[in-house]
């Protein structure tokens, strides 16, 4: 396989009381770990079914003994001293190793599917940027097809208005830009609401 597109995953290393903090304060620490372990497998299942190269990149330390086969997902570390500054390196480093096309997902998106995987991988052959919207404001996805730091730099993250910041940057660059569909991350217990996720 060429070095030609590259899916970025993000996760955060699955500790109790360590992510989904913001859901875990409305139905409990566990509960919101087992949602987020779910998310995990989701976000997992959806990137093998695509025929990508495929980065995970972990927020706390590399775990070479979990769910993700490092024969399926080559295994990296984020950096950075928050979010912005985290996948900026993380673009970074891909773009550096020779990628053309390079996509960013979180973790959090049960409603993100593998057509849609590949509908933004097809969209950045016509398009320098690529991004999916969530409906509280973020995005759930952003390509691009070259290294653009003002990207992640001035965008005040975990607001809902990281989606707008990031298409007004976009258009003072005068960049070609295209959106995905809206869809639901999971973050609040509003969010679980109006998913199909269930802690069974």
């Amino acid at each position: 396989m060429k070095k030609e597109n590259v899916l970025i995953i993000f996760i955060k290393n699955p500790e109790p009381g360590k992510v989904k903090t913001r859901l875990g304060a409305s139905i409990g620490e566990i509960k919101a770990y087992r949602i987020y372990k779910k998310l995990l497998e989701h976000t997992r299942n959806i990137s093998l079914s695509t025929e990508l190269h495929r980065q995970l990149w972990y927020s706390s330390f590399v775990d070479h003994t979990d769910e993700w086969n490092p024969k399926q997902f080559e295994k990296h570390l984020q950096k950075g001293k928050d979010l912005g500054e985290r996948m900026k390196n993380a673009f970074e480093h891909v773009f550096n190793e020779g990628y053309k096309h390079v996509v960013i997902i979180g973790s959090d998106c049960p409603e993100l599917t593998p057509d849609i995987l590949e509908e933004a991988f097809e969209t950045l052959k016509v398009c320098d940027i690529v991004i999916g919207p969530s409906e509280d404001g973020g995005y759930y996805l952003l390509g691009m097809n070259q290294f653009i730091s003002g990207f992640f730099t001035d965008i005040n993250w975990s607001t809902n208005t990281v989606f707008d910041e990031t298409i007004q940057t976009a258009a003072e660059l005068d960049l070609h830009y295209r959106t995905l569909p809206v869809l639901n991350d999971i973050d609040s217990a509003d969010d679980l609401i109006k998913s199909d996720l269930s802690d069974e």
